[in-house]
């Protein structure tokens, strides 16, 4: 059909002003749009979203599994700890998403069809039913509360929107997941699960999952820890939800359903609270912080000190450390005894405070003499009275042994043979090395490094003592102790493999205490190398021990440094420590048993007294056989006498007339000859000689008509005022102890006397010494001098 001409020409004037109307239109809307768009521009300059800071918010320290063990609230006091998605249980967030917002992840912020239905249920039964927020809109209005007014409502709308174009997804989940409410003044699921549950938000189980997800519906009213059936009906929904949605099997909600909701008091958690508060000044913008600690080690170890403490004076204190050997990490860290009692100063942290060691570096002396050449296990030491210039060291027990093994000295922790070696050492030389071994000692203002540095006469903290011992069982090699997996392990040799062996061979062989090889069966208990220590005055008892697996440390005393009398290393601090060793875990036979001695280190019989190996072409020099470690197969002799005037060669060659047996001096001569090897003992040794050793060691009187040789070092001394044998008495009717006044006559110089082995005092040349007997019995008196000569009596006391 054809159009007519008429109709033609009104179509064509037509079509001009539709397309013109049109481009209006299309004006209108691109204004409309671009104004609605600038104004929301604007709107969002002027109302920006109001983030919070990422750098406030709690801090918790965490153990090596998660475990919490200190929680520190934010400036307002909210408890929250940030988490990302990856962080916490998949289970959580099925139960969040599916029971919240099963479309969270492709509607723009608001789910209109939600709102529909809500608003729709809300007219209809003229009460709310069913919500219709999203999770957008909760963080919105997590972020910027509002009344749940029609205008509160829609500002939460708009900022939903709002977040929805400035954030990702699993961003705004992130702000839900740390803001949350959950009751009270804990925001977030992290720190739900901490107070709710005691643990970590990433190990959760399908229950509790559903317990956190519905919370934040009604924090108050759903408390666990008030409310707690109603928040297991609470639970119970949503995980009703979930099997009707077919996320979990019925099976799996029924066993879920199984868990109880168990009211809990919310009480922080404060293990190793010394340690939290440590890391947490060294880590201030640290959100979480997890150590190397282990929580049931922590737990045990922090009952055990409470426990000893109860049996302790008052404002006694205790720390207690215990180092993985292997990869020097912290498993129990014990900063004070009682942290929250002022008048123990719990609040000091002992693991890092500046204290006298006492004899705990002892060990690493004698390793360092081992590597230098200067003695091996049995090297003859002598314990007697001796002066260091103008310093005289004196043992814990005011008593000397006289001739003495290295290996006993290091284990009866003897002062004058320590000191004795430093001073051969070098006291400089001794602290440069533990320095660079980690272990930093801290002398007393203006003091240069001294011989009382292995007394205890510098400060040490016993982190670094523990870091040192670790050295015991990893081949010399110290280790900085650990505190969080983030810590690098930083290694530095302090001693040789074969010295490290040895001294902690020594170690073991100290008994424990109370346990006589011959009254019971230790086979069962690991072998512990351990030491103690105690500074002076009785300020601070210690105790190191070290097992193949383990290095722990024990320190006993007042964080104010008063005295505690009577308490000291092996009393005090070392009960505790085999306390620490038996609750520790056992992982294999290897630490009940002695291992085999590095290539270097081999047995040797020596000779006392002069060091050496046995000669059989010369049998008279070894008066006693000792069985020794030695090291780079080194047999150093007996260190010579330190005093010049006591000095004579160790061994000498002599000649002697065969008929009368007198020594000939090198101008006589005799019908027959023989030739003698006699073996000399340091000076001061001889009071502590049985009579055998002491006529084997004497040089035969010079023959008369020879010169003299020199070869009578010293001159005679004899004790005055008493006989040997002689029985004394206190005088009839006083309770007085009986007192002899005595004299040392040939002396002409300090002479040092001795009752049963105990420095009582000193004189000069015949002043007369007066002692009071109040012990009953035989008692052994000894006149000294420097150079080594002597004279001894013995006596009887009676009642």
């Amino acid at each position: 059909m054809s159009r007519s001409p008429q109709a033609s020409e009104s179509l064509s004037k037509t079509h001009p002003a539709m397309r013109t109307r049109a481009r209006q239109w299309i004006k209108r809307v691109t204004a409309t749009a671009i104004c609605v768009l600038a104004t929301l521009v604007l709107l969002d300059h002027i109302f920006p979203l109001p983030l919070p800071d990422n750098a406030s918010g709690s801090t918790v320290v965490l153990s090596r599994d998660g475990t919490p063990l200190r929680a520190f609230a934010d400036d307002n006091g909210v408890w929250r700890y940030p988490v990302t998605p990856e962080q916490v249980s998949p289970l959580y967030l099925d139960a969040l998403l599916n029971y919240e917002d099963r479309w969270f992840w492709s509607h723009p912020g608001v789910n209109p069809f939600a709102l529909a239905r809500a608003v729709g249920q809300m007219l209809w039964y003229r009460r709310p039913v069913s919500g219709g927020s999203t999770l957008t809109m909760q963080v919105a209005r997590i972020i910027d509360p509002n009344s749940r007014s029609v205008l509160g409502k829609c500002k939460q709308v708009l900022r939903a929107l709002q977040l929805e174009v400035h954030l990702s997804k699993k961003q705004i989940l992130e702000l839900y997941l740390d803001y949350a409410p959950f009751g009270g003044s804990i925001q977030g699921v992290q720190a739900a699960s901490y107070a709710y549950l005691g643990k970590s938000a990433d190990h959760l189980s399908r229950a509790e999952a559903a317990l956190l997800a519905v919370l934040p519906q009604s924090p108050s009213r759903l408390r666990p820890d008030r409310e707690a059936a109603a928040a297991q009906a609470a639970r119970d929904k949503v995980l009703d939800r979930m099997r009707d949605l077919h996320v979990w099997t019925a099976a799996e909600i029924a066993d879920a359903k199984i868990e109880s909701v168990a009211t809990r008091t919310l009480t922080p958690p404060l293990k190793a609270a010394l340690l939290a508060e440590r890391l947490r000044e060294a880590n201030p913008g640290a959100r979480s912080i997890r150590t190397t600690i282990d929580a049931e080690l922590q737990s045990a170890m922090e009952a055990r000190v409470t426990a000893y403490l109860a049996h302790l004076p008052e404002r006694t204190s205790a720390a207690l450390l215990v180092v993985d050997n292997a990869t020097a990490e912290t498993l129990a860290y014990v900063g004070s005894g009682a942290f929250a009692e002022q008048a123990r100063l719990g609040h000091v942290d002992m693991v890092r405070a500046w204290r006298s060691p006492g004899s705990t570096l002892k060990p690493f002396l004698y390793g360092l003499a081992l590597d230098d050449g200067l003695i091996d296990s049995e090297s003859l030491l002598l314990d007697a009275p001796q002066s260091f210039g103008s310093y005289r060291p004196a043992n814990f027990s005011e008593t000397f042994s006289g001739p003495v093994g290295a290996a006993q000295a290091l284990r009866l922790s003897l002062n004058v043979p320590a000191v004795d070696l430093l001073d051969r050492v070098g006291a400089a030389r001794f602290m440069a090395r533990l320095a660079n071994g980690g272990l930093t000692l801290r002398l007393p203002r203006g003091a240069d490094p001294n011989l009382s540095i292995i007394l205890g006469g510098a400060g040490a903290r016993l982190e670094d003592l523990v870091g040192a011992y670790t050295a015991f069982n990893r081949g010399g090699v110290a280790a900085r102790v650990r505190l969080t997996s983030d810590d690098v392990l930083t290694e530095r040799r302090l001693l040789s493999e074969g010295a490290a062996w040895i001294v902690r061979t020594t170690l073991e062989a100290n008994p424990r205490p109370g346990y006589g090889s011959d009254t019971f069966d230790t086979s069962g208990k690991p072998r512990v190398a351990w030491k103690t220590g105690t500074s002076y005055g009785f300020r601070d008892a210690w105790a190191i021990g070290a097992t193949r697996r383990y290095t722990l440390g024990v320190w006993v005393g007042r964080p104010d440094g008063t005295p505690m009398p009577g308490q000291y290393g092996a009393v005090t601090a070392l009960p505790l420590l085999f306390q620490a060793v038996d609750s520790l875990p056992r992982n294999t036979a290897a630490a009940l048993l002695a291992d085999a001695p590095p290539p270097s280190v081999r047995e040797a019989e020596v000779c006392w007294p002069l060091g050496l190996t046995f000669d059989p072409a010369r049998p008279g020099i070894c008066h006693e056989k000792r069985t020794a470690w030695i090291l780079n197969d080194v047999v150093p002799p007996t260190l010579p006498d330190r005093d010049a005037d006591a000095w004579s060669a160790a061994a000498l060659h002599i000649r002697v007339d065969a008929q009368t047996g007198m020594r000939l001096s090198a101008d006589c001569s005799s019908a027959q000859v023989n030739n003698m090897d006699i073996a000399r003992w340091p000076a001061l040794a001889y009071p502590w000689l049985s009579p055998a050793l002491r006529r084997r060691a004497s040089l035969p009187a010079l023959a008369p008509g020879c010169a003299p040789d020199a070869l009578d070092r010293v001159a005679d001394l004899r004790i005055g005022g008493i006989g040997d044998g002689a029985t004394i008495a206190r005088a009839p009717g006083t309770d007085k102890p009986p007192q002899l006044s005595l004299k040392a006559l040939g002396a002409n110089g300090p002479v040092m006397w001795l009752v049963n082995g105990k420095l009582e005092g000193e004189t000069s040349g015949a002043r007369v010494f007066v002692h009071a007997f109040a012990d009953t019995g035989v008692q052994t008196i000894t006149a000294l001098t420097p150079a080594g000569a002597y004279s001894q009596v013995q006596i009887r006391v009676l009642r």
